[in-house]
């Protein structure tokens, strides 16, 4: 029996993706298990398994298709055999009458052609369908521009204003920032649009406050150095500490000390988490994911930095599962590598709280009465408000600064 294969959702906030690429085509065998297509989505590029076996009869939505929603039918999987339905409503089981003069074409055979939705179904995403209902238009009358003729936003953003074209609307958009130079228009990847909406409603909806407090670092580096001289040159117990690493089990620590940073808030009450799982801010191509070091208190130093090289390399690739970037209990973010001095980061909501790590630089400094010279590096706590007050937020600071100064706490 034809059966309909689906845009999946591959995380609890994904409502649409891009189908970025076909890894099998029509008139292939599939069994279960295996990789089907990648598809793209608000955090990175997916596998999708098949789940049952057959021949892949039709691709109804071809690859490098973005805004691709959820449930929305991509192909049609048919058994041995078995004719190909002409359009994706046909992928029902289709009774076959005994007297037809010849017989149905076979998938090894078939040339797949165009379908064309039947005149008494409207073939539009969801997203189409609430818009045309909020516009009042009839989706009847709008002509489809999507895979088999599927009525997409942009087809009932047209049939609103008729005298438009939909690529003279998207011009129209793209232009307005125009400055007297030239330009390029570059549209929003499934992950940019992500990112822009939870920011926007983290700095909307969250009371943002911040505290900054300098941090001297010689002794962690002088640490850093000695462990990382007792690294074997070679095989799996070879290890490279980076600073990020040491301030990753710092502030694991620092949770542990003060836990109602490690929290969340809803409604009706605080969230207090017992792991301290830290998100770890990675840019990519597209922007920004936050793999997560999850038990970071529980875990050495060597642990910490393997893991977190691993999940990097594979954030970087796209190659993340969703468990691996979702969730988290505290956020850090470092450009130090960049040379920043200092920076206020935007709250990862349900967290409580992000640290903002900037460079570390050779500064005077007042030891006693004497001047001396010290590498110094300005962290910012942003925090939640409604979770974290003034005082505590100093107050976890305080015991960050006090394991970087003092690292021992870190190895024993």
């Amino acid at each position: 029996m034809a059966t309909e294969i689906l845009m999946p959702a591959l995380s609890p906030t994904m409502t649409e993706g891009a189908l970025a690429r076909w890894l099998k085509k029509e008139g292939d065998t599939i069994s279960a298990g295996d990789v089907l297509a990648e598809i793209e989505t608000d955090k990175a590029t997916m596998e999708v398994e098949a789940v049952e076996e057959g021949i892949l009869g039709r691709i109804l939505v071809q690859e490098g298709t973005q805004g691709v929603s959820v449930n929305t039918p991509i192909a049609i999987l048919v058994e041995e055999g078995e004719a190909v339905p002409e359009s994706v409503s046909a992928a029902a089981p289709v009774k076959k009458e005994p007297e037809a003069a010849a017989p149905e074409p076979k998938v090894a055979s078939q040339t797949p052609a165009a379908s064309t939705p039947p005149t008494n179904r409207v073939f539009a995403s969801p997203l189409a369908k609430r818009v045309a209902s909020q516009k009042n238009i009839d989706l009847a009358t709008v002509k489809g521009s999507g895979p088999n003729g599927r009525i997409v936003r942009k087809d009932v953003d047209a049939a609103a204003h008729p005298g438009t074209s939909i690529k003279g609307q998207e011009k129209a958009v793209a232009a307005a920032p125009l400055s007297s130079g030239g330009h390029k228009i570059v549209p929003h990847s499934s992950m940019r649009k992500v990112i822009a909406k939870r920011l926007a409603e983290s700095k909307s909806t969250v009371p943002h406050f911040y505290v900054s407090v300098d941090v001297e670092l010689d002794a962690l580096l002088a640490l850093r150095s000695q462990l990382n001289a007792t690294s074997p040159a070679e095989g799996p117990d070879t290890f490279k500490l980076s600073v990020n690493d040491m301030l990753v089990k710092a502030a694991a620590v620092a949770l542990k000390r003060i836990p109602s940073v490690n929290a969340s808030f809803t409604d009706d009450a605080m969230i207090m988490y017992d792991d301290v799982d830290i998100s770890v801010a990675v840019s990519i191509p597209d922007g920004l994911i936050t793999p997560i070091v999850k038990q970071a208190d529980k875990k050495s130093l060597k642990q910490i930095s393997q893991e977190t090289k691993d999940l990097v390399k594979r954030a970087r690739a796209g190659k993340l599962k969703p468990e691996e970037f979702q969730g988290g209990t505290f956020s850090i973010s470092n450009m130090g590598m960049y040379g920043v001095k200092d920076f206020s980061a935007i709250i990862n909501p349900p967290q409580a709280a992000i640290l903002a790590i900037a460079a570390g630089r050779k500064l005077p400094v007042v030891k006693g009465n004497e001047i001396a010279i010290a590498t110094v590096m300005t962290v910012t706590l942003s925090v939640d408000h409604r979770v974290v007050d003034g005082s505590t937020a100093a107050e976890w600071l305080s015991a960050f600064r006090s394991i970087v100064e003092s690292p021992l706490s870190l190895v024993i």
